[in-house]
């Protein structure tokens, strides 16, 4: 079957203290949806992420390895999170994302994965 990311929009500056209610709330519902895609078989994994400012960017140019701080894009929106299902076609990944954006709150993307 194939796989689909589902990945989670934040804004650069978003970090969550999980001992507020409204953080409590939230996750409340990305686990009940990442139960629903557990029952319905979809689910592969899910992680959420630190911020894009925790990011290392590494990189190759003639044999030798650069490492900097800080995300690779230089962008107002990083991705916070995301879950890898598995799904019949796009009009299936699509309907369990938005399912997705609404128990997150947040914007998300769906692209196919290959392979």
């Amino acid at each position: 079957m194939p796989k689909y990311l589902i990945s989670v929009w934040h804004d650069d500056s978003y970090g969550t203290d999980f001992s507020t209610p409204e953080a409590q709330r939230r996750v409340a519902l990305v686990e009940a949806f990442n139960e629903e895609l557990q029952k319905a078989g979809a689910w592969v994994f899910a992680a959420g992420l630190s911020p894009a400012s925790s990011a290392t960017v590494v990189r190759s140019s003639g044999g030798q390895v650069s490492m900097t701080d800080g995300p690779y894009a230089e962008t107002k929106e990083q991705m916070g999170g995301f879950w890898v299902i598995e799904a019949a076609d796009l009009d299936a990944a699509l309907e369990w994302a938005g399912k997705a954006a609404t128990a997150s709150e947040e914007p998300v993307e769906v692209r196919p994965a290959e392979g």
